[in-house]
């Protein structure tokens, strides 16, 4: 075997060195192991393929790398220079590179290959026209063993040896066929052997990348074969070389290796498709192998950067930063050169990094991009001719291009409106239009553009166009989208335009109404999405502009065009009277040939003629219109024939909302409103019908009996309002109105009753006239029963106040069943009267409620109150045993169970509250006869016999005190016992008991026949 690359020498002067300072051999044992387990524990596969491609490059052939794991052995054969003897000096030799004076070569620092230290221990180079080399850890620790001076340093490493730098001679082995040299690596383990499975299984085309002199690599392992090449992938680079003063500049902090290779290479790479770096790419900076610089870009970089002393991470400095520069203008050529597709934003970077160097970079592009033509467009920039064209399209700087979203065929129509329009497809939301200073316009923004000069010359055709094409989702940026009309007008926004369509309407009978209608060739379904409607009569008839050439029509100078257009309308819109009661104010002729407002028209063999004030200024319809449009139609449009019904529906209930010009619907909304409950919101009316003109009826008997009866009626029906989600009932503007005036027989509803009605309220109120629907005056206000009249909103205070007029009169059997109908209201519904319904001295009289003075008497009849004096205001009696004590009061006399209701009603108070009613004489105590107890069996056993029973001074004949009965003779004793018992309906019978024991049997008989 001969030593071809003179192994012995480097070993025997390697020996020497470590015999002669071991501090030597320490050191390379530490450098290697550094090398092997920190920057390069990982780099194996990247470092067999460095040198495939520095030994391609060296002998000027296409480079092919053949990988192959089999039976725990790890084959890299490659084409190329073989291996010499400076090469076996250069991989034994650490931080020395025979490759310094090659350019283009990978390799820079001479420590590569001690990657293969990490998996193997006996590593073999054979080169099929040179020789073959090994290295062996068991043999190095042999010969270090053998030196005296380094044995106590072995022992020391337990065992371990700088494995590459002392090489064997080797016999030879096969290169396989096709390749010049092969590397064989026997794995140390299975462990190690996963290891490599897995580097070879994530080795991708960065590598053909990075090395353009490896052309392909070839992996096979577990059976499986793969090639990796370079193709698929725009590659874009710049390279030069460094001057003097540039080495001196920005290779000052950097080894004198580096400065001895004073050239510079930035090479970027996207693969071609969807522009994604593939899995087995690893996004970081290739140095120009892969470092631990992450770089967060859907693009390869390969770069000369400085390395750290680690070997994994860009050193900084002035030579970083100035490639850095370099890479930034690389990227920038990188996207010009690629096809002017949204694919582009992926490939412009964000702000944020993932690391300095990432950040870096990113900022020195980012710099570059806003200025950069990069993005097409069909349409030329603002204020400059563009430098360059891409076919039919302008390449044009992100600050002067625009982008809207929308579909190509409306993107094609605005082109000429919107400078630097970017074609259909690019994202109008990307980030990086942003970033490149696009200008995103808005398609409300771009409908504003649609004005003025830039529009003249567009058809209405060409209008149509643009609807076909325009998005329309966005409802409310197309609002004043313009519409041209047939007048030759251009408006902004179709809301209020009409399209004619289909309908048989004659457009030059619209032409007075001032209507805004679509030129025919510009109709487009859109434009009724977007607030257009259809021009059928209704819709000309509900338009705004028609409602205010109607209002205004009686200050034109030729309203006979105007009347004609509306009255044509209405006829075709079959509108029955009521339904638009805005047509009132239509100028037509009167029979006199004046001009007057609709509403103030009436037909002349009409029914509301006959009933009406002749006073009232009111004309008559001119007859040629009468016979041209017939009744219906004038009465439609708000000619009166018959009362004017007012319909409407969802009508707000607030002074602002609710006005149809009837005669005070302003206090009649305050009325309803006193009704219903308070709400956050107007309580809404679901359907609202009146009727109007009211105020000018003279002939009342008639007016009501057409109103009484159906369809007129219906507006004599409560309103029915919504309030709080709760339906509530009020008065009909119609039957309120009706209540308020004198339209029975000169007379208020509310001041009458029901012929033959509630026996209660005979006297309080008059009889209404006989005749007349019961139902349609229980509707305006007449009243039918004292319940009702107590139910109804102010009824209980109304009853209060006839009861507090003097020129009534009530019966007292009457007056007691009133109060015990007003004891059972709430309070909070009344306000106390200044004057009551009142006994005294056995007299009715009305009593004013602070003084008890007499106001009068009890009807005409007992009008005359002179000589009565009370002494002292009205009370409530809540007991019998007191009415001697307040028999000089006006008193208010009902079931005594009802005092405290009535007392808090009225505001009056209870007699106990004026008197203490302490007994103030003295008496016996004596038994009650026994026989009482057959008529009160819960009587007490004793009572108090006075002589003269006084009460707070005054006689009486009994009084209940503190549970015990006081009384003076068999009278008072028969209603004290009653009163004490709670029997007070048989105080008559209990006297004629005492009176006569022997009447028992006869008294009990009598009481059993009681109902």
């Amino acid at each position: 075997m001969t030593d071809i690359f003179g192994t012995e020498r480097m070993r025997t002067t390697v020996l020497a060195a470590w015999t002669a300072s071991p501090a030597r051999f320490r050191e390379d044992a530490n450098a290697e192991e550094d090398f092997a387990l920190g920057g390069y524990r990982d780099r194996l596969i990247v470092e067999l393929a460095q040198n495939a491609a520095d030994a391609a490059l060296r002998a000027g052939v296409p480079g092919r790398l053949r990988l192959t794991l089999r039976d725990g052995v790890l084959s890299a054969a490659n084409t190329g220079a073989p291996l010499d003897a400076t090469g076996v000096e250069g991989l034994s030799t650490l931080r020395v590179s025979g490759k310094r004076d090659e350019i283009g070569s990978v390799g820079r620092f001479g420590v590569g290959f001690a990657a293969v230290v990490s998996v193997c221990d006996e590593p073999l180079i054979a080169s099929r026209a040179t020789g073959a080399v090994r290295w062996s850890r068991a043999e190095t620790a042999a010969l270090v063993a053998a030196e005296p001076t380094l044995s106590r340093e072995l022992a020391g490493r337990d065992g371990h040896v700088p494995l590459l730098r002392l090489p064997f001679e080797a016999e030879p082995v096969d290169v396989p066929e096709g390749y010049d040299t092969v590397v064989r690596l026997p794995l140390r383990d299975k462990t190690v052997e996963q290891a490599v499975r897995q580097m070879l299984a994530e080795t991708g085309p960065a590598l053909p990348l990075a090395m353009p002199a490896l052309a392909a690599i070839e992996i096979e392992a577990d059976g499986e074969s793969r090639t990796i090449t370079a193709d698929g992938w725009q590659v874009v680079e710049a390279s030069g070389d460094f001057s003097a003063e540039q080495v001196a500049e920005l290779f000052a902090d950097r080894p004198t290796e580096e400065r001895a290779r004073p050239y510079w290479l930035v090479r970027w790479a996207v693969p071609d498709g969807d522009g994604r770096l593939p899995k087995d790419v690893a996004p970081v900076v290739h140095a120009p192998t892969p470092s631990d610089e992450p770089l967060d870009l859907p693009a390869l970089l390969i770069a000369t950067f400085p390395l750290a002393t680690d070997r994994r991470h860009v050193a900084s400095g002035p030579l970083a930063d100035y490639l850095v520069e370099r890479a930034a203008e690389t990227y920038i050529e990188l996207l010009k050169t690629l096809p002017k597709t949204p694919r582009l934003l992926d490939l412009v970077p964000g702000l944020m990094g993932k690391g300095e160097l990432d950040a870096a970079i990113r900022r020195a592009v980012l710099r570059r991009l806003p200025d950069t033509p990069l993005l097409p467009a069909i349409s030329p920039p603002a204020d400059a001719e563009p430098a360059e064209r891409s076919g039919d399209l302008f390449v044009l700087s992100g600050r002067e291009a625009s982008v809207v979203e929308g579909p190509a065929g409306f993107l094609d129509r605005i082109a000429f409106a919107v400078p630097g329009l970017l074609p259909a497809g690019w994202a109008g939301r990307h980030p990086a239009l942003t970033t490149l200073g696009v200008r995103r316009v808005e398609l409300s923004d771009v409908v504003d553009m649609l004005s003025g000069d830039a529009v003249d010359d567009k058809t209405p055709a060409w209008w149509h166009s643009v609807y076909d094409v325009v998005p329309a989702d966005d409802r409310e940026a197309l609002g004043a989208l313009p519409v041209p009309l047939a007048d030759g007008r251009l408006v902004r926004g179709p809301r209020g335009t009409l399209l004619l369509g289909d309908s048989s309407l004659d457009a030059s009978l619209l032409a007075p109404l001032g209507l805004r209608v679509v030129h025919p060739e510009a109709a487009h379904p859109l434009l009724l999405r977007l607030g257009a409607a259809e021009a059928t009569p209704g819709s000309v008839l509900d338009d705004p502009l028609t409602h205010a050439t109607v209002s205004e029509s009686l200050d034109s100078a030729d309203p006979e065009p105007v009347a004609q257009a509306v009255l044509a309308l209405v006829e075709a819109a079959g509108l029955s009277a009521g339904e638009a009661p805005w047509l009132s104010a239509l100028a037509l002729r009167g029979a006199d040939g004046e001009l007057y407002p609709a509403g103030e028209l009436l037909l002349g063999e009409g029914s509301l003629a006959k009933l009406i004030d002749q006073d009232v200024p009111f004309g008559v319809a001119a007859p040629d219109l009468v016979e041209r449009y017939g009744t219906h139609v004038l009465s439609a449009a708000g000619v009166l024939d018959g009362f004017a019904v007012v319909n409407d529906s969802d009508v707000p209930l607030d002074p602002d909302e609710c006005d149809h010009e009837l005669d005070t619907e302003d206090e009649w909304l305050e009325a309803v409103l006193d009704v219903v409950p308070e709400t956050l919101v107007p309580p809404v009316a679901r359907e609202f019908t009146a009727i109007r003109d009211l105020e000018y009826v003279a002939d009342w008997p008639s007016a009501l009996a057409l109103l009484s009866r159906p369809p007129l009626r219906a507006a004599l029906q409560p309103l029915r309002a919504l309030a709080d989600g709760q339906i509530v009932e009020a008065p009909s503007y119609t039957a309120w109105w009706l209540s308020r005036h004198p339209v029975l027989d000169g007379r208020r509803p509310t001041s009458l009753r029901l012929p033959h009605g509630d026996p209660l309220l005979y006297g309080l109120y008059g009889d209404a006239p006989e005749g007349l629907d019961t139902g349609a005056l229980a509707m305006i206000g007449v009243r039918t029963t004292l319940a009702d009249l107590l139910a109804s909103h102010g009824g209980p205070d109304e009853l209060l106040d006839l009861l507090a007029d003097p020129s009534l009169e009530v019966d007292r059997a009457q007056l007691r069943s009133l109060w015990i109908a007003l004891a059972a209201v709430e309070p909070s519904r009344v306000a106390p009267p200044t004057a009551v319904r009142a006994v005294l001295n056995g007299r009715i009289i009305v009593a004013d409620a602070e003084d008890g003075r007499p106001l009068g008497g009890n009807g005409p009849a007992e009008a005359d109150v002179e000589g009565l004096v009370a002494a002292g205001p009205p009370v409530v009696v809540e007991a019998p045993d007191l009415l001697a004590l307040v028999a000089s009061r006006p008193l208010v006399l009902a079931p005594f169970d009802l005092a405290e209701a009535l007392s808090e009603l009225l505001d009056v108070p209870v007699a106990g509250e004026e008197f203490g009613g302490e007994v103030t004489s003295t008496g016996e105590e004596r038994q009650v006869p026994a026989q009482v107890r057959s008529l009160l069996p819960s009587a007490p056993a004793t009572y108090v016999d006075h002589a003269e029973l006084t009460v707070d001074g005054v006689p009486v004949p009994w009084r209940f005190y503190e549970g015990a009965v006081h009384a003076t003779g068999v009278e008072g004793l028969a209603r004290g016992l009653a009163w004490a018992t709670g029997q007070w309906g048989d105080r008559l019978a209990v006297a004629a008991l005492l009176r006569d024991p022997d009447a028992v049997p006869l008294l009990l008989a009598e009481a059993d026949l009681d109902s």
